[in-house]
């Protein structure tokens, strides 16, 4: 069995990072849910509200032998807007802030790759993604998972996902698990 290790990440809709990282080699398991927050067991429709203090997150199942944690945030920082706070894009609320749950050794690995993205100014402007400590995952409903992947047609897929993947997949096609 493969060495394996997980960390939580916000970048928005829950839908674009999943769909970016079920397409990297290492990556083993992807599932979309709720984190950060002060209600037990929330539902989309209570996150929605922007009263729950959850954020939308991918708990994201990787083989550190194949991807380190280093390369995983590399993606993550490049691949969503890191400089908006509470937001990505027209999707407002604290919902869709950019974050990152992890371990203390997570948490150091992700200060170094955020210090390096600034230093690169890649985004032109202060990267605003908060690192904090492990929380309880709440598991999204069914509905959410691989929704890209099964509602690749829907009006906020073909304008807001489709573009992110085509960009994650033209940036990083040497880590695609299907480069085609």
């Amino acid at each position: 069995m493969a060495e394996k290790d997980t960390i939580l990440l916000g970048g928005g809709c829950f839908w674009c990072v999943e769909a970016i990282f079920n397409g990297l080699k290492g990556i083993l398991s992807t599932e979309p849910g709720y984190a950060g927050g002060h209600t037990s067991d929330p539902s989309y429709e209570q996150v929605c509200t922007d009263t729950t203090g959850h954020a939308e997150v991918v708990r994201v199942t990787f083989d550190p032998d194949i991807i380190g944690l280093a390369d995983i945030l590399r993606v993550f920082f490049t691949t969503h807007d890191p400089t908006q706070l509470n937001r990505q894009g027209n999707d407002e609320g604290t919902q869709y802030r950019s974050v990152i749950f992890g371990d203390a050794q997570q948490q150091a690995v992700a200060h170094d790759v955020k210090a390096a993205i600034e230093k690169e100014n890649i985004w032109g402007a202060p990267l605003v993604t908060a690192i904090e400590g492990p929380v309880t995952f709440w598991k999204a409903e069914e509905k959410h998972s691989d929704y890209f992947a099964r509602n690749p047609e829907t009006a906020y897929c073909a304008a807001v996902v489709a573009p992110k993947v085509a960009k994650a997949r033209k940036m990083y096609r040497d880590r695609l698990k299907n480069p085609e």
